[in-house]
């Protein structure tokens, strides 16, 4: 979605715009060792060509992991340029973990357009995530410290993606329910890993190691809001905005916060809630049916409020770390922002 035109860009936008200009040069040289067709397909996936190899004006995306990591080195006194292999890592980790993650979920859609194995299979769509990922570790390949935390992010992206997959296994209702705790432990992993890891990597690069461990901190709390809101808009978002259909959480009976949440409220709306995920219907009507329950039941102003107590933790940790940081402060306050 092109953005700017409609609406007055700020600060952390205009900051992730300068970062995605010094990151593309970079991504692109790293891709280019792939067999050619799974560059063409790797250029697909991170929205530089169509389907026919027609190359495109932009990339998918926002970039905004690799701008945490260049942003952060700037803040920690360094310069961009030297964290630029930490900022692709973390992008084509990113890349990678969509990529997989669309044919778990049989999702068919990915920012408007077919998703990378709806569009070229599901095996050649396997081989070329697997070769993002390859090509990530050998950027960090000569950089230890920086190498440290993406393979800690690593762990915690499977162990999170597991936990999210055993999560459809379980109930809506009864003492096999999915807690909340169990939920934000589970995206503290998924999401939050890897924004921990372009944190602590950007100040490692930046020449400020002593400080990694916090700003992996920051990054894990930043995850959790970034993914609760898109929780959020998962269930009454914007399909124009988040390239993907109306209720699709719903519809794939995706356990995320606001459901759970609401679920959790003890109302009668979340008693009705519960039935009606109960019977396992996903026409249009029963899941709009539920998302207005879900909303009744305050599931939507119980996740809003919870984002913001994340991004709140993570703000706070930056400004006693960083307190220079203004690029990166904008950039964390408006992923949260951005359903207010």
């Amino acid at each position: 979605m092109d953005v700017g035109h409609s609406a007055p860009i700020g600060p952390g936008e205009e900051a992730v715009a300068r970062c995605r200009r010094l990151v593309e040069p970079a991504l692109r040289e790293a891709v280019a060792v792939l067999h050619p067709w799974g560059a063409t397909m790797a250029a697909f996936t991170l929205g530089w060509s169509g389907m026919d190899g027609t190359p495109r004006d932009h990339s998918a995306g926002k970039g905004l992991r690799p701008a945490i990591a260049l942003l952060s080195a700037e803040a920690a006194g360094g310069r961009a340029e030297p964290a630029l292999p930490a900022a692709v890592a973390v992008e084509l980790v990113h890349a990678f973990s969509l990529v997989h993650d669309d044919i778990i979920d049989n999702d068919e859609r990915r920012r408007h357009r077919d998703a990378l194995w709806k569009a070229y299979g599901v095996g050649p769509a396997l081989v070329t995530g697997d070769a993002l990922l390859a090509l990530a570790v050998r950027q960090l390949a000569g950089h230890p410290g920086a190498m440290r935390h993406l393979s800690a992010a690593l762990v915690e992206l499977v162990q999170g993606q597991t936990a999210d997959m055993a999560f459809e296994q379980r109930t809506w209702d009864g003492h096999d329910r999915v807690s909340t705790d169990e939920y934000l432990e589970m995206t503290a992993g998924k999401t939050g890993g890897l924004l921990g890891a372009a944190a602590a990597a950007g100040v490692e690069m930046g020449g400020a190691p002593e400080l990694a461990q916090r700003m992996w901190d920051v990054g894990r709390d930043l995850g959790v809001a970034f993914q609760i809101v898109d929780d959020i808009l998962g269930i009454w978002g914007d399909p124009d905005v988040t390239g993907k259909p109306v209720h699709s959480d719903l519809r794939r009976e995706k356990k995320t916060l606001p459901i759970l949440a609401a679920l959790s409220s003890g109302t009668m709306a979340a008693r009705e809630l519960s039935a009606v995920l109960m019977s396992g219907a996903t026409d249009d009507d029963t899941v709009r049916y539920a998302a207005d329950l879900a909303e009744r039941a305050g599931g939507r102003t119980a996740a809003q409020a919870l984002a913001e107590r994340y991004l709140s933790s993570a703000l706070g940790t930056l400004d006693q770390c960083l307190p220079q940081a203004r690029d990166l402060r904008a950039l964390c306050d408006s992923l949260v922002k951005r359903v207010s």
